[in-house]
């Protein structure tokens, strides 16, 4: 599982920053999709870049993070064109990873390949319900999942390691309820956007009269 490393310092902005781009994601994803892409975009960068470095000069991982979070970002705004599909891609491949994961073993490359087409191909026929689907639940793992670390951290840097090592897509042990929190939450985001900050804009119509 990716994981990433936080020094302590940093932990409470980063978390504060992954709570309130969960919730921006979860209740408007559909409505702001490219600035939600690059916020995504910069997470995943910052994740990956720390990952690669490991534990080491915590100025260095500052900078690794800062580094890939922007790289990250350009790419996810840059390919707003395909975003949908790279949307559909990342949740085929996700889906297949946490289905593998729970059986005890990793899947294989192909299986994630053929899972992320698939999605890709699935998102890019079904635009609209696939951005709100994805953004609602994305958004609300995240948000959850930042404020459940806000909550153990208790604001007291005393309290959190020097380096913490940042695992995004597993629970502690004796926290199940957290997905159906998870399922609730998401549920609960799809529904605000279909009815509040997704709803299509009606076409502005003219009064011009045709010339004769």
């Amino acid at each position: 599982m990716p994981t990433t490393l936080i020094p302590a310092t940093y932990q409470l902005p980063a978390l504060a920053l992954l709570v309130i781009g969960g919730v921006i994601a979860w209740a408007a994803g559909y409505r702001l999709f490219r600035f939600v892409l690059t916020l995504f975009g910069f997470y995943i960068g910052a994740l990956a870049a720390t990952a690669v470095m490991g534990p080491g000069d915590r100025t260095m991982l500052v900078f690794a993070a800062l580094g890939g979070g922007v790289v990250g970002a350009m790419i996810m705004f840059f390919g707003y064109f395909v975003g949908v599909a790279l949307v559909g891609a990342g949740i085929g491949a996700l889906s297949v990873h946490m289905i593998w994961t729970r059986v005890g073993s990793d899947p294989h490359a192909f299986v994630v390949i053929l899972a992320a087409v698939a999605g890709a191909a699935a998102a890019m026929w079904l635009q609209r319900y696939v951005i709100i689907i994805a953004t609602a639940f994305a958004g609300a793992w995240t948000a959850l999942w930042g404020a459940m670390h806000v909550v153990d951290s208790g604001g007291a840097i005393s309290r959190r390691p020097e380096l913490w090592m940042v695992y995004p897509l597993d629970l502690s042990p004796g926290r199940r309820w957290v997905l159906a929190a998870w399922a609730v939450m998401g549920l609960l985001g799809i529904f605000i956007q279909l009815r509040f900050t997704a709803r299509a804009r009606l076409p502005v119509r003219t009064n011009a009269k045709k010339s004769t």
